[in-house]
């Protein structure tokens, strides 16, 4: 690999030995291929050790952040017309959706929200 990026790696201690295609210096390359896959493996153990125990304090750890997190005002506001005004019909999700853009929620692209995104909205 390093070969292939124009390094070339040289020993301090003998200029030769990663050049060498000995049995010594085939055992050596060996070696620390073998601790270098160790030490992946323990960063990638230790990785998931802290994001399981970040899960368990109950800390949403990945993924993308969802509305509720980023514009909380947005929920609140999805909530409040969505109730049904009395005699008339429930608004529809896209008329929620409408809604809120005419007053300024809408998504990071500037669009309205989808009618499913409302809808999650409104269960969350």
């Amino acid at each position: 690999m390093l070969k292939e990026r124009g390094i070339d790696l040289i020993a301090a201690d003998s200029p030769s030995a990663f050049l060498d295609d000995t049995p010594t210096a085939r055992l050596i390359r060996q070696v620390l291929g073998a601790v270098s896959e160790f030490e992946k493996a323990m960063l990638v153990a230790k990785l998931r050790g802290a994001r399981e125990r970040k899960r368990r304090t109950g800390i949403k750890v990945e993924g993308r952040k969802s509305i509720a997190e980023t514009k909380p005002e947005t929920i609140i506001l999805a909530h409040k017309l969505a109730r049904k005004p009395k005699g008339k019909a429930a608004p529809s999700l896209r008329d929620i959706s409408r809604m809120l853009a005419r007053r300024g929620h809408v998504t990071s692209n500037g669009t309205p929200y989808a009618a499913t995104a409302v809808k999650l909205m409104l269960e969350g």
